[in-house]
């Protein structure tokens, strides 16, 4: 098994319509100050390696950057932090990417020895392991299936805006379900991947984070 990098691996779900933040890899800190003026402020900045699964528990994810200098004490942070946490790992730069923000849901599959690629959605974030409110299809779909898919999470009131919050886009919701199912289809060499998160406003559902292993 061979585990993508968060880059690579959004680089494919962008070719099957699939909206991802936009990015550069940084290589050292220099560069992440020049390229997060040309993200656009504010930016996040995550260290990449296909050796670590969870950033935020290594110091390896830094929020709301605001300015070139912050970029550049960000650099430095997450790269002593991850040599310090896990010297194993390879570290394939820095990514600089845009800030976004709202509702926040995990799209996830992995390969069943009998029904093949089976394809999961539902509340994301850091809360996913608490919630485990989500709904499962066997692939491919159809966008009827996305959309039952979705009426059928205990939060999909949420995603309709209550308590005077935005709603989430529910078509661009569907729109990334038949992307990953499609993309599954045509890679049979995916055992597993997810999207967390999958952050959706009333424009757009961005994949904010991903992460693919195949075989």
């Amino acid at each position: 098994m061979a585990r993508m990098n968060e880059h690579d691996s959004k680089k494919l779900f962008s070719k099957y319509g699939i909206s991802v933040t936009k990015e550069i890899v940084a290589k050292d800190k220099h560069e992440a100050m020049a390229y997060s003026g040309k993200i656009g402020y504010p930016v996040v900045m995550k260290v990449l390696s296909s050796d670590i699964v969870h950033k935020t528990d290594v110091g390896g994810v830094v929020l709301n950057i605001h300015n070139p200098e912050d970029a550049g004490r960000a650099y430095d942070l997450i790269i002593e932090n991850v040599k310090g946490h896990c010297s194993h790992a390879k570290i394939d730069g820095v990514l600089v990417e845009e800030q976004v923000k709202g509702h926040e849901l995990i799209v996830g599959a992995k390969m069943d020895p009998q029904f093949g690629p089976v394809l999961m959605v539902g509340i994301g974030g850091i809360f996913v392991e608490v919630m485990k409110d989500v709904s499962f299809r066997v692939v491919p779909i159809t966008e009827k299936d996305a959309d039952e898919m979705l009426h059928e999470l205990k939060a999909f009131s949420v995603l309709e805006g209550v308590r005077g919050k935005p709603a989430a886009n529910l078509k661009k919701i569907r729109s990334a379900l038949l992307g990953v199912s499609k993309l599954l289809k045509d890679n049979p060499q995916i055992q597993e991947l997810d999207i967390n998160p999958l952050v959706v406003d009333g424009k757009r559902a961005v994949a904010a984070d991903a992460r693919i292993i195949v075989s």
